[in-house]
């Protein structure tokens, strides 16, 4: 007898009716149509490759699931993402389908998508009741996905303990590593710290690194888990941080996590341990300390703690001072010369004459003023080897390009507006100089081309020579230490007086200067 065509009619999402019934809480309604539909129907797919089997289990139809399965539907038939009726079960939290499925020989082991079997996905989802069930009807404990991954791992990156036990109860091997690292390291990114404990119990190795080299220790820092850093620090070997190139410190700093640097502090990790070069080619600024890392996160936190525990300053090729500038942290900046940043550093990059911290702060007074009073070397800046010669002659050859002198930066279209009040502030902190041809001239422009005159004409008082003449013999130590000054035998107001306190318009806290920009 003919089948009526209206059976094998495809809706817009390749359904035919025995798929609409299927989803349908009425069972009867599938019997009918079932009974009705051409030989094979069962098995029939949508447009995404699903069979009715398959869309009763993502419905949670128990009875028509049932009646399907009785009826000859194959179990393991996957659709287009190649997800499995099971598969389906645990995705939908469908455990009473899932016993079904089991009952009538679904593939416990199918691989599915990521080559993952249903016990990984009841792992990563931390579906305890699925795992014990998968576990129990046979499934492969240590199956490993397309990146090596174990259930075990997908477990314990999701921090599920229990699933965890269970899964080492019954034969997982905590020794398997994946792509990403170790069970323990994977363990180490979700940061539960009963996890770490049980890992470490059944004989995880805390010293075994990643493929990048990094340790669960740095993992654990790098995210902020600060107990699982706890439960590491013991059981990781100071030879293994060695042979990984970087300190967790470094992890920590990248992270921006002052609990755990403070945490490493106390347990005697040394604040200066520099990347190792391999980890440096990692970074265009082939950055060593994990004191650059906090001070590119803008983080003064972190900078803090690691100074104050006696991280070493101006160890990296660029300078973390220069960073600070660029970000224009005024409190950071701060930070850095109190501890003794050098304000007179030389980029190795676009190289100047003079220092080159004074690009940074040629529109702000309140930086500008910062870095002079902490001994920036004012009269290189006024070191022009043309002198009152024409500029314009001077050959145009590599060493100068690399050499760039004050006035020819500072006379440049876009910045020569700024030129005469720029060196009107630099004339606070020093003797007489001398204006070459070029600077002189686009001076002579400005409106405070007067006061300069007036200064360059008349003699300095001798209580700023005796000044100057003192900060040049403290210039030895660069003014590294401003505390220094605190111990010389001293009045408090000469001390002042030497730290240009009347000129530290940041720590005045005037509103209006703090915010002046220089335009």
């Amino acid at each position: 007898m003919e089948q009526p065509e209206a059976l094998s009619k495809v809706n817009e999402h390749g359904w035919i009716p025995l798929h609409a019934a299927a989803v349908q809480e009425s069972k009867h309604i599938l019997k009918i149509i079932f009974s009705a539909s051409p030989f094979g129907a069962a098995q029939c797919r949508t447009f995404k490759g699903e069979t009715p089997l398959f869309l009763a289990v993502v419905y949670g139809r128990r009875h028509n699931s049932t009646f399907l399965l009785q009826n000859g539907c194959n179990p393991n038939l996957q659709d287009d993402e190649q997800d499995s009726p099971l598969m389906a079960a645990i995705l939908n939290d469908q455990y009473d389908l899932a016993t079904l499925l089991l009952h009538y020989d679904a593939q416990v082991d199918q691989l599915g998508p990521l080559s993952r079997t249903a016990l990984h996905e009841a792992a990563f989802l931390g579906l305890e009741n699925f795992v014990y069930l998968l576990l129990e009807s046979g499934a492969n404990p240590n199956a490993c996905d397309i990146m090596k991954k174990t259930p075990l791992a997908l477990a314990t990156q999701n921090g599920h303990l229990n699933v965890a036990e269970h899964l080492l109860l019954k034969g997982a091997n905590v020794e398997c590593e994946s792509e990403s690292g170790s069970i323990l390291f994977e363990a180490a990114t979700s940061g539960n710290p009963d996890v770490i404990s049980l890992l470490l119990d059944h004989g995880a190795d805390a010293n075994l690194p990643s493929y990048s080299g990094h340790l669960p220790i740095h993992c654990a820092a790098y995210h902020g888990h600060i107990l699982a850093l706890q439960r590491l620090i013991p059981v990781t070997k100071l030879c293994a941080i060695k042979e990984s190139g970087m300190s967790p410190l470094h992890s920590a700093a990248a992270g921006g996590h002052a609990h755990c640097l403070e945490v490493l502090l106390k347990a005697d990790f040394d604040p200066n341990q520099m990347l190792h070069p391999r980890m440096r080619r990692n970074y265009d600024d082939e950055r060593k300390s994990a004191l650059f890392f906090a001070v590119s996160n803008n983080d003064l936190q972190c900078t803090r703690l690691l100074l104050e525990a006696g991280a070493m300053m101006n160890q990296d090729p660029v300078s973390c001072l220069q960073v600070a500038m660029r970000q224009g942290n005024y409190e950071l900046i701060n930070t850095l010369l109190k501890f003794g940043a050098n304000v007179n550093y030389y980029s190795r990059v676009n190289t100047t004459h003079f220092p080159s911290a004074l690009q940074y702060a040629l529109k702000d007074e309140v930086m500008l003023r910062m870095i002079l009073n902490h001994g920036y070397d004012v009269k290189r800046c006024f070191d022009c080897p043309y002198g009152d010669s024409c500029h314009d002659l001077a050959p145009w050859t590599t060493s100068v390009i690399k050499d760039m002198v004050f006035c020819e930066m500072i006379t440049v279209s876009w910045l020569k507006q700024l030129s005469a009040q720029v060196v009107r502030i630099m004339l606070d902190y020093t003797n007489h100089v001398s204006f070459c041809a070029k600077l002189r001239e686009v001076l002579q422009e400005q409106k405070q081309w007067p006061q300069i005159c007036h200064i360059q004409r008349n003699a300095r008082s001798l209580k700023h020579l005796c000044r100057l003449k003192i900060r040049e013999h403290l210039n030895g130590l660069r003014l590294k230490a401003p505390v220094f000054i605190t111990y010389l035998p001293l009045p408090p107001m000469l001390k002042e007086y030497l730290r240009y306190k009347e000129f530290d318009v940041y720590h005045r806290g005037s509103t209006d200067t703090v915010c002046s920009v220089m335009s």
